[in-house]
């Protein structure tokens, strides 16, 4: 066995730094001979041992992998996966007293949902956050469908199709609310049940973007229950018919994946309607 004290390996040689003794073989039986010696001088020392800098950088070059390239432009994120055309999702307990709206807000739905059928792939691209306004952080408001459509074409996308809006929200899991399957007030903007105004005089209560980060689907779109109200357009459905607003807006709405506000028309424009886009990925 060979025994080096400040042994510098160059390549696969070992060059042993002078030490007293120098290098030695030794064995259990017999007394270590003295079989060599080197002495190095500085510059070979340097010469021999790369620069810490240089190590470092050599590591960050083979750690750092290649940046993917996203399919989706920027400010959207992709969806894919299997979507279920037909879901059941039941409501354990409701929110609100017996009258008219007895059966509008759900508190806790069973887990999991159940998908009657055959699910279908579903590959687009969606906005993360609703569209803002220019220059502001607030969504875009008192935009009908007709305008909404042309906003989105304008930008090479297109409105969502129901569909497509309801797999952003729910996602695989089928959730009813995009954050989850219990009802969170604090989660979105929503519910806010005073100083709403009326119809036609609503009291404008958006909120930034980036104000309710819990409000963000298993996709990570953001603010598809409250908000704003987001036109889409249903699938399959003739002109007339297929003008639809989701995720409800601030007011105590069902605020779920998979109701909509119809009876609208294409030409409205309220103070609560707003626009998200989608587009086909490649």
């Amino acid at each position: 066995m060979v025994s080096c004290r400040g042994t510098i390996f160059l390549g696969l040689i070992p060059l042993c730094l002078a030490t007293r003794g120098g290098c030695h073989g030794s064995s259990s039986d017999e007394a270590a001979t003295p079989v060599g010696q080197t002495t190095l001088n500085a510059a070979v020392i340097k010469a021999a041992i790369p620069s810490v800098a240089a190590i470092e950088q050599d590591e960050q070059l083979v750690a750092a992998p290649a940046p993917t390239p996203s399919a989706c432009p920027a400010g959207m994120l992709l969806v894919e996966g299997e979507y279920c055309p037909n879901v059941q999702q039941r409501c354990l307990e409701w929110m609100d007293p017996p009258g008219p709206y007895q059966y509008f807000r759900c508190k806790r739905y069973a887990k999991p949902a159940e998908c009657k059928g055959a699910k279908v792939h579903e590959r687009f691209c969606i906005d993360a956050t609703e569209r803002t306004e220019p220059g502001s952080d607030l969504p875009m408001n008192k935009k009908s469908w007709t305008l909404a459509k042309g906003i989105c074409e304008a930008d090479g996308a297109r409105l969502c199709m129901t569909s497509e809006w309801n797999f952003a929200c729910e996602g695989e899991e089928m959730r009813p609310y995009p954050y989850g399957w219990e009802r969170d007030a604090t989660a979105c903007n929503a519910d806010i049940a005073t100083g709403l105004g009326h119809i036609g005089r609503l009291v404008d209560h958006r909120a930034a973007a980036s104000a309710h980060p819990r409000c963000t689907s298993a996709f990570g779109v953001h603010d598809m229950a409250g908000n704003v109200d987001e036109w889409a357009t249903v699938d399959g459905a003739p002109k007339g018919t297929r003008e639809v607003m989701k995720g409800s807006w601030w007011m105590p709405g069902r605020n779920s994946c998979r109701s909509f506000q119809g009876g609208h028309g294409a030409s409205y424009g309220g103070t609560e309607s707003g626009v998200r886009c989608c587009k086909d990925a490649p």
